[in-house]
């Protein structure tokens, strides 16, 4: 017999309120900095803000992640496992209009046993899916772990490293970087990078000369170091079979056995060795598909959330027409870009739960 709305309700609140984890509603409003700092422009323009009168910027709670995670460093936690659950609104800004969305997920911060932590967040989703009698999921599975291993492997330059890797997760500026790298400009030789002090002395006289503020625009010292990023880049092109193999790497889509294969024999062929990143979503993509039998489980090469705080597997679930339904993975890099003071493993999920309800009811 089917469940009502308010049976799956009462169902995610019990699961959400077990006796392995720990319920928080974290305040609605929330100051703005650190998803302005963390999230990036894309994610910082979907918040809804207001600016007290001490010129401080506030939002309406836009996710439960980050300040879970702040909290989590705030109360000293580090070196104690946190199991956290939430179940509760969301407010976003979606094409200028005030959107609010109903969210549960589970966060685990510390554990001891990282992989184990992952798979117990697989294990949610897939618990709170079966409450709304979703059992066939689409489900599609990412590494960004493994994708920054292959292009340590590769040995090319750290800039390009960085360049490549901030693009991940980011289609189309991703094939605009893809596209330059493949028919690279003529660019023009010349000497060795000029000095840090000498471009910004030279920048702040340009700016001045042209009436130019250097308050509340670019500061010379971030038009300099940018400058000399190209210059290196510049001076240590990637070499044209190692563009291939990026290419290549980014278009392997399959289901996780056949697509990891097939990484596998690709970096074997080129001499890198990424075996044990390669394990790593092999073991937790058949802890996913045993979990989920009859889901439709696939790994994309090139999939990341647009967010560069995750640092290993990750995975969205979407419904037949493609609505994502529950996403996640791995995230350790945000624990330490909020200030953690040594390494912190963080793996979580979140679930549209409004979705799960709307393909329940259908």
């Amino acid at each position: 017999m089917a469940k009502t709305p308010g049976e799956r309700r009462a169902a995610m609140i019990r699961l959400v309120e077990s006796r392995t984890v720990t319920r928080v509603a974290p305040p609605l409003l929330l100051p703005a900095s650190p998803y302005l700092d963390l999230a990036g422009e894309e994610f910082g323009r979907q918040l809804l803000l207001t600016t007290a009168n001490n010129g401080v910027d506030y939002c309406l709670r836009p996710d439960f992640t980050l300040p879970i995670a702040k909290s989590y460093l705030d109360d000293g936690m580090i070196g104690v496992p946190g199991a956290y659950t939430y179940l509760g609104p969301i407010f976003r800004q979606e094409n200028g209009t005030p959107v609010e969305y109903d969210q549960a997920g589970l966060e685990l911060l510390g554990q001891a046993d990282p992989d184990a932590a992952l798979d117990q967040v697989l294990t949610f989703a897939r618990w709170a899916l079966a409450i709304y009698d979703i059992t066939e999921p689409n489900v599609r599975i990412g590494g960004v772990g493994l994708f920054e291993a292959f292009l340590g492997a590769m040995g090319i330059a750290p800039q390009w490293q960085q360049r490549i890797r901030h693009r991940f997760g980011h289609p189309t500026s991703m094939r605009r970087l893809l596209d330059r790298l493949t028919a690279p400009r003529d660019t023009i030789a010349g000497t060795a990078p000029d000095a840090r002090e000498t471009i910004i002395e030279i920048v702040t006289d340009n700016m001045l000369a042209a009436g130019l503020s250097l308050v509340g625009s670019r500061q010379p010292e971030e038009i300099a170091d940018r400058y000399l990023e190209k210059q290196a880049l510049d001076a240590s092109p990637i070499p044209e079979e190692m563009v291939q193999l990026l290419v290549e790497y980014l278009s392997i889509i399959d289901t996780p056995t056949r697509a990891l294969d097939k990484i596998r024999l690709m970096t074997q062929r080129a001499g890198l060795n990424i075996e044990g990143p390669l394990q790593t979503v092999r073991n937790h993509a058949a802890a996913l598909q045993a979990l989920s039998p009859k889901a439709d489980v696939i790994f994309d090469a090139s999939f990341s959330p647009r967010l560069d705080y995750y640092t290993g597997v990750v995975f969205e679930m979407t419904s037949e027409r493609g609505a994502i339904l529950a996403s996640g993975g791995e995230y350790d890099r945000l624990l330490d870009r909020l200030g953690a003071v040594e390494p912190v493993a963080a793996s979580g999920c979140a679930l549209w739960t409004d979705r799960l309800e709307a393909e329940a009811s259908r």
